[in-house]
């Protein structure tokens, strides 16, 4: 009983960092039209950023404040060399990402190797929860992707930028003529989605295995979310 409860526990944790992965990928699809292949490296990404981190200062609570930075930013760069020349060709898009899918995982296997890490989680206590000794990270873990979703709705509906947002995704021609800068909105926008996913490449670092291969495994998932 006590397997099928960690067991049990262990799927919500892991739902719930998916559905924070799958946000983003929600968000680039719904307002570019993209169909992003290479979304499961973004994630992928945040993990080896993660643990380069980890590796270099030793303090695995930097990684939550740098890598979704470093994560807008290289999704900004994307959405300009890659995204943009192909934004009103839905089905160029599917090529244009399982190229960068490839071009990711290669570049970060050549950079940091193939062979597969495993991180210590930042906490290591554990509590007694439903009869059996849980670990208080994978609590975090889910409580934190929450939080991280909840501050994306509330960034949608309370702010300026997210308020140009979703004036794009409804009507760009009538949001373009009333000044909103829509080309910043969709880099703005892409960035947001890899940040999301290098977020939660953060999160499920050390509950999971850095691979830079990891990225194929968890898209289907974002897919079905």
């Amino acid at each position: 009983m006590e397997l099928v409860i960690a067991l049990g526990m262990n799927g919500i944790v892991w739902g719930l960092i998916i559905a924070l992965i799958a946000l983003g990928l929600s968000i680039i699809f719904g307002l570019l039209d993209i169909i992003n292949i290479a979304h499961g490296d973004f994630f992928m990404v945040g993990t080896v950023l993660a643990w380069f981190v980890f590796d270099t200062t030793g303090n695995y609570w930097l990684a939550f404040a740098i890598v979704p930075i470093l994560g807008f930013a290289i999704g900004a760069v994307i959405e300009y060399t890659v995204i943009q020349p192909i934004k009103n060709a839905a089905a160029l898009s599917i090529v244009a990402t399982f190229g960068l899918s490839i071009i990711l995982q290669e570049s970060v296997r050549a950079t940091f190797g193939a062979t597969p890490a495993r991180l210590t989680a930042p906490i290591e206590e554990t509590v007694p929860l439903f009869g059996l000794e849980y670990e208080v990270y994978r609590l975090f873990a889910a409580l934190l992707s929450i939080a991280a979703i909840g501050c994306f709705f509330l960034f949608l509906h309370r702010t300026k930028l997210g308020t140009w947002m979703r004036a794009v995704r409804f009507d760009p021609e009538t949001a373009t003529a009333m000044g909103i800068p829509a080309r910043r909105v969709y880099m703005v926008t892409f960035a947001i989605g890899f940040a999301m996913a290098s977020l939660g490449g953060v999160v499920a670092g050390p509950i999971t295995t850095v691979d830079f291969q990891a990225g194929v495994d968890i898209l289907p998932f974002c897919f079905m979310a």
